[in-house]
Parts: structure tokens; C-alpha cells; sequence
């Protein structure tokens, strides 16, 4: 039996509505009775995924939550990190200068939202509204931000932030990997974090190993977790690239796929 299942959230947990269906909530907590562990791995920030593991009475009780992309891992019973790769304070502050200086909208995240000096910026509205936090305006990004993050952001039109890659590899990409989770959002993470490695991360702290790990997702952010899992699931919305790396492939999120995964590969009669 599979006893860590790792959800992604956007295109695979939720649907288009962002909204978790009643069958896929009721396959989740019958997993849960059944002993299995249940990991929230998602690019979002904590913030962004706290409320959907609350929406699955996850939060107080046995799961995790993989933020930031494989930045941060959080245990739902104690609220406390377990682990955490961040960006350096130096190599933050060289990509926030740089998006003021090319006139692009830079963000980071408080303990409530997001904060930017761009709060009007309609990419910015969208990382706020993807995560269902609150936009806060500051003066200053450079000073608002003063500590290491597991990710930043600079957001703005496609081509833009492919000349702002290309002008800050040779700046930071020594120490961070600059990718894209939309053509619109460039995000700035730790060399080498990613949803995979913090998995092997949390297996290791579980005393599990991949024999035990389903993993269900929709993008190529999701490939590499496919790799090292024992059984991996597409979504029937994912990219035929996604689906072809991928064991199995279930219904779209608009069509239960993952209860329909649950069902056929964990719940026992």
C-alpha cells in the first residue's frame, strides 16, 4: 500500500474554480483513516496552502505541507518547519534592485501576504489572488525584506523576464535557480530546491522510502517527484509531456481525478 501520497494544488487538488469537490475531500480523509500521510506540495508560498490543508481538517493533525516549491516543509500537527532552503539576503536584494531598475514589480511574503512596491500591478494581484493572501504595499522591498526566503518573485510581461534571467544568471545564478512557474512569474529560489528533493527530505524524516510514495500532479514542476515515486499519476489536464513521464494517468480536475486516483490505488473496500 501507498502511504505517503504528495498532491500538487493548482490544476491537480483544486479545479478550475480553485475549489476541492466533495468526493475528492471525502478520498482524502478516508485515506487519512487508512493510515496514509498526506504532503501539499505546491510552488505557492505556506501562506497560500494553509487554508486548503485547513479545508482537509489537515492543520492540528498528522500531514505536511511542501511549500515555496520545495523550499520549506511544514508539519501540520505542530505547525513548526521541518526543514528549509532559502535565498540568500545578498542575492535577494541584487534581483529586487534590479526589477525596480528595469522597471518591473519584485514581491515577497509577510506573515500575511504578499508586500511589493508595485501593489497595483496586475501580475501581482494574480499572485495574490492565487493564493487567496492580501497585497501590502512598502516603500522599500530592499528594507521590508531582511532576512533569507525560501522564494521571491519578479512578475511582469514574458519577454521581460526573460531578458531579466538572462541579465541575472550571471549575477546570482551561482546561488539560485531563476524558473518559471508561468511566463509571467519568475520565481527565485535556492540552487537545486525542488519538490523532489525536499519528498526525499521528508521521507527520510518519516522513515519511509519511495516504495511507499503516489504522487498526482499536472506539471513539469511535478516530473522529477514522478521519477523517484513507486506509483506516479498524471492528470488527465496535464501536457502530453507530463503524461508520458507519469505511471498512470486519471481524470482532468475538472472531472474528480484525484478522488478517482484515490479510489482506484489506496482506499481499500
Amino acid at each position: 500500500m501507498y502511504t505517503v501520497v504528495a498532491l500538487d494544488l493548482d490544476g491537480t487538488l483544486t479545479n478550475e474554480k480553485k475549489e476541492i469537490t466533495p468526493r475528492t475531500r471525502n478520498a482524502i480523509k478516508r485515506a487519512r483513516e487508512q493510515g496514509c500521510h498526506i504532503v501539499l506540495a505546491s510552488g505557492r508560498p505556506l501562506l497560500g496552502i494553509e487554508h486548503v490543508a485547513s479545508s482537509l481538517d489537515l492543520m492540528g493533525s498528522e500531514g505536511t505541507i511542501l511549500a515555496y516549491n520545495g523550499g520549506q516543509l511544514f508539519d501540520t500537527r505542530s505547525s513548526k518547519v521541518l526543514w528549509e532552503r532559502t535565498v540568500d539576503l545578498e542575492t535577494i536584494h541584487t534581483c529586487f534592485r534590479y526589477a525596480r531598475e528595469h522597471h518591473l514589480a519584485a514581491l515577497s511574503y509577510d506573515e500575511v501576504g504578499v508586500i511589493t512596491e508595485m501593489e497595483d500591478d496586475d501580475y501581482v494581484a494574480k499572485e495574490a489572488y492565487n493564493n487567496a493572501i492580501p497585497i501590502r504595499k512598502v516603500s522599500d522591498l530592499v528594507e521590508a525584506v531582511y532576512h533569507p526566503m525560501p522564494k521571491v518573485m519578479i512578475v511582469g510581461e514574458p519577454l521581460l523576464l526573460q531578458k531579466a534571467r538572462m541579465d541575472l544568471l550571471p549575477l546570482v545564478g551561482h546561488v539560485a535557480d531563476l524558473g518559471f512557474s508561468e511566463p509571467f512569474f519568475m520565481e527565485i529560489t535556492a540552487k537545486g530546491v525542488q519538490k523532489a528533493s525536499s519528498l526525499q527530505v521528508l521521507l527520510s524524516l518519516l522513515g519511509r522510502d519511495e516504495r511507499s510514495l503516489m504522487v498526482i500532479g499536472d506539471g513539469l514542476n511535478d516530473v522529477p517527484m514522478f521519477r523517484i515515486a513507486a506509483l506516479s499519476v498524471a492528470m488527465g489536464n496535464a501536457s502530453d509531456e507530463v503524461k508520458s513521464h507519469a505511471h498512470v494517468v486519471t481524470d482532468s480536475n475538472e472531472q474528480d481525478g484525484v478522488a478517482l486516483a484515490f479510489e482506484r490505488y489506496i482506499l481499500t473496500k
